[in-house]
């Protein structure tokens, strides 16, 4: 999927597009993210549909307007899943979007990541340590988690962009975006958030969302997408108690979020 860019859009400018377009958005993730991803999805104005089976995966790509790949709870059925939605996406032109959840963990993972890289997502997300494995360096991240700041992957950010031609999203405190020419690195959030399973996942499908409504502008449609997620976790983050109930206020906060408010509130800068 190649990175080429129209006129660079703003993120409230893509998500009044997201809102107008819906996107049936395709999503191969984790037992743990279904359902939350869905909601993300669906608080934002896409389509989730969770299709991963080999037996219609691929044939569902070709319907929806983008496809969503996490590794989080891989098994041998749901690599032939992966595989056939992949193909199917590509073939539709559809753009597809990866999440190498622990990539590097074990040895499966490694080979199941190498041949998903080797059919060119457009977009690549991931936390730090798992950005820095991909890019052929050394992480500190134990299973699911990063042991690394997100300063010290992003030259092997934008090395991976340059060698896949896709968008790499590394995310965390503050997310940093890049194609290997430009870059962007977006701040907000809340601190509340890594303590609640499956948003990163659930960012991914969002990314998802914003790439199959804007396909000919991936970076573009990333930094939307982070600066969304990141606004919905301050406003959430700023009347939760604890986990618990950041979530439905984040799914809220999500839901409500406008093009004005988004404007106002995204703190977004090049970098």
């Amino acid at each position: 999927m190649k990175t080429d860019q129209a006129a660079p859009a703003g993120p409230d400018v893509l998500l009044s597009r997201l809102r107008e377009t819906a996107p049936l958005v395709q999503c191969i993730t984790n037992y743990v993210a279904m359902n939350l991803a869905a909601n993300v999805l669906l608080a934002a104005g896409a389509s989730p549909a969770m299709v991963h089976t080999e037996e219609e995966a691929g044939e569902f790509a070709g319907i929806a307007q983008a496809l969503t790949v996490n590794i989080g709870t891989v098994s041998p059925p749901w690599v032939a899943g992966m595989m056939a939605a992949v193909r199917g996406a590509t073939a539709a032109g559809r753009p597809w979007v990866l999440d190498p959840v622990a990539h590097f963990a074990t040895g499966f993972r490694r080979v199941v990541v190498a041949d998903l890289l080797a059919q060119h997502p457009a977009v690549i997300r991931g936390n730090a340590s798992e950005i820095l494995a991909l890019g052929g360096g050394e992480s500190a991240g134990q299973g699911v988690d990063s042991g690394d700041p997100v300063e010290r992957a992003e030259a092997a950010a934008m090395d991976l962009a340059r060698t896949q031609g896709a968008v790499v999203a590394v995310t965390g405190p503050v997310d940093f975006v890049t194609d290997g020419s430009r870059s962007a690195r977006i701040a907000g959030g809340s601190a509340l958030m890594p303590k609640v399973t499956a948003m990163g996942c659930s960012l991914t499908g969002l990314i998802g969302g914003f790439v199959g409504a804007a396909p000919d502008a991936p970076l573009d449609a990333t930094v939307a997408a982070l600066a969304a997620f990141a606004a919905a976790g301050s406003a959430a983050g700023e009347a939760a108690e604890g986990p618990g109930s950041f979530t439905p206020r984040f799914l809220d906060a999500l839901h409500r979020l406008d093009a004005a408010t988004l404007d106002r509130r995204a703190e977004v800068t090049a970098a």
